[in-house]
């Protein structure tokens, strides 16, 4: 089972936690969670008006063995309006960039932290994630 919890931090809530959402699902193979702006498509929903944050922006599948992966989904645009950071364990420091639609391997077992950071100012989607043995 992979678990995600998300925050939505503005600047003005910088160290805030307010917000949260949750979302899970069993490990079964071909299992999608996705997180954007498109309430439709996505399990975890950011604000409409955040930008930075494509309609389906990051997507957690599980592969044919259990296995959880995380990808940062193109957008429309060549260049993106956010990084995305990735930190395993104890989310220390700024964690390691993810390349714009790129896939993260979660290993079994592990917890962390995916980080989408706006270019444009000091806003972020903090998805925290737990996978289950």
């Amino acid at each position: 089972m992979l678990e995600l919890t998300m925050a939505t931090v503005g600047g003005e809530d910088a160290g805030a936690t307010a917000g949260m959402v949750m979302a899970e699902a069993d490990s079964v193979p071909g299992a999608v969670l996705r997180v954007g702006r498109d309430a439709a498509q996505c399990r975890l929903v950011t604000p409409d008006d955040w930008l930075f944050v494509s309609r389906v922006h990051l997507e957690f599948r599980c592969g044919p063995g259990g296995e959880w992966s995380m990808g940062w989904l193109r957008g429309s645009q060549d260049d993106p309006a956010s990084e995305v950071r990735v930190r395993f364990g104890s989310p220390q420091g700024p964690g390691q960039p993810v390349p714009y639609g790129g896939v993260v391997e979660l290993p079994r077992g592990a917890s962390g932290e995916i980080v989408v950071l706006d270019r444009s100012g000091p806003r972020s989607v903090n998805v925290g994630f737990y996978q289950e043995n």
